[in-house]
């Protein structure tokens, strides 16, 4: 193998060092991913309009839908790449590489025609405002119209990722979020485009972004150089690839419609209640990008651990990650106390508001290590093949949120108090949930299986059942 490969082998060496190095750059991408975010409403809601803010907003729960698809999926390729390349199956890591155009193809055709077609009714069906409706349909068209982009650029990121490579879907992630702000400004400063030119944006980065680090990895990783007569399509492979990535694209949009419960409940309360939700949710979204990554890296290094039959170590890995959601979550949980109102005021200016959101960040914050527990077990969980769990896990928060807020709000002395112990039950139970399931799982595959035997499409099924 090459000197200059990017190529790490997670089954040998030490488990901390290597799962902690692996989720920094993960973790960079997340956080320059989420300050991206927010420039580019910042450009569309300056140089266009609030209108036009609202129209981008307002396909927000619908592309967080593809999303999880294109995410799923990509995730669903990546392990079974992972666990090939722990069990020494170097000609299958590459089918599993040349399989994935062709689960891509077929993902990204099916995402851009249902996004195109379905973008008016969907729109109007969710409400969408009547003054923006025509502006949130073209941007949505456009968007999923390039489904193929974003879900080219998430599978190649994912069996990287697989491979022990978190650094160059980092590099290309910045070139994809600085190419996306360029292109914003001269679409829509300089060719006054709106909307249609946020979209077009967007999807361009993406596309270049994909070809630039496929091109890359060609160059630098000898699993993407492809032999002729491993480019043949594996129903084996492919069909491996959906049972692992469909249940994981399921659970995640599972997880975005019982928020979006959630936020009926909270719209009851108000504007100053809903402000100050607002304000906790953006601040938890920077919260759990530590845990996200964390949650990513388990993943590969379980898949490479699992097809090397090295179950020692998936577990060493596991205590890793619990020991480090255990500091982070007893520091997230002090901060609050500290500065909650500092916090909250950075987002909003009105005193209640303030006082409400501060009192809010510090009971969600008591439950943090729930949540860094659900990353933990269901990372390691996918990377074992149990990625069946993550529908029962998508049904568990579903559950929870349209079950619990109305009863628990509704009590006197908890009021609106109710909506952050919601959230923080629903981590508490799933979390729960979440470390009984990885104690079962690693007991039915220790000194059962040989390590072949994890990975081949029939045996596997015991690890994946539910």
């Amino acid at each position: 193998m090459s000197k200059r490969s990017n190529v790490v082998n997670m089954t040998e060496g030490n488990p901390a060092k290597l799962i902690l190095a692996f989720a920094l750059p993960m973790l960079l991408g997340n956080l320059f991913q989420q300050m991206y975010n927010m420039v580019d409403c910042i450009i569309v809601g300056k140089c266009v309009g609030d209108d036009a803010l609202a129209a981008v907003g307002a396909t927000g729960s619908v592309n967080f839908f593809f999303f999880s698809i294109s995410n799923g999926i990509g995730t669903g390729v990546g392990i079974v790449a992972a666990q090939f390349f722990g069990a020494g199956e170097h000609s299958r890591v590459r089918r599993a590489v040349s399989n994935s155009i062709y689960v891509v193809g077929a993902v990204g055709i099916v995402m851009s025609l249902l996004g195109f077609f379905a973008a008016s009714p969907l729109l109007h069906l969710l409400n969408t405002p009547e003054e923006c409706i025509d502006m949130s349909i073209t941007y949505m068209r456009i968007t999923c119209g390039g489904s193929l982009a974003v879900v080219g650029y998430n599978t190649v990121s994912s069996l990287l990722r697989a491979l022990g490579d978190s650094k160059t879907p980092l590099m290309f992630l910045i070139v994809s979020c600085v190419l996306n702000i360029g292109l914003d400004l001269t679409f829509v400063r300089t060719l006054h485009m709106g909307v249609a030119g946020v979209a077009f944006a967007t999807v361009i980065s993406q596309l270049f972004s994909t070809f630039c680090c496929v091109a890359f990895a060609r160059m630098r990783n000898p699993y993407f150089r492809i032999a002729k007569d491993e480019r043949k399509p594996s129903p084996e492979i492919i069909k491996k690839s959906f049972s692992l990535g469909v249940p994981i694209a399921f659970m995640m949009s599972t997880i975005s419609v019982s928020c979006i419960a959630l936020q009926w409940v909270v719209n009851g309360f108000g504007p100053v209640v809903g402000a100050a939700n607002t304000s906790i949710t953006k601040i938890e979204q920077i919260i759990q990008q530590p845990y996200g990554s964390l949650g990513a890296a388990l993943s590969s290094y379980a898949g490479q651990n699992l097809g090397a039959g090295k179950t020692d170590r998936i577990r060493k890995g596991f205590f890793v990650g619990v020991r480090f959601v255990a500091v982070f979550s007893a520091i997230m949980f002090l901060i609050p106390k500290l500065f909650g109102r500092q916090i909250i005021g950075i987002f909003i200016n009105d005193p209640e508001a303030i006082s409400i959101g501060a009192r809010g960040l510090m009971i969600s914050s008591s439950f943090y290590f729930f949540l860094g527990m659900i990353y933990v077990c269901r990372g390691t969980l996918n990377g074992i093949g149990d990625s069946r769990y993550a529908m029962l896990n998508g049904f568990t928060e579903l559950g929870c949120r349209c079950c619990l807020p109305k009863p628990i709000t509704s009590i006197p002395s908890i009021g609106k108090w109710g909506i952050w112990m919601t959230t923080g039950l629903t981590w508490t139970i799933t979390g729960v949930m979440s470390l009984f399931r990885f104690r079962s799982k690693m007991r039915s595959i220790t000194g059962i299986m040989k390590p072949k035997e994890l990975i081949l499409d029939e045996p596997a099924a015991d690890v994946q059942q539910a």
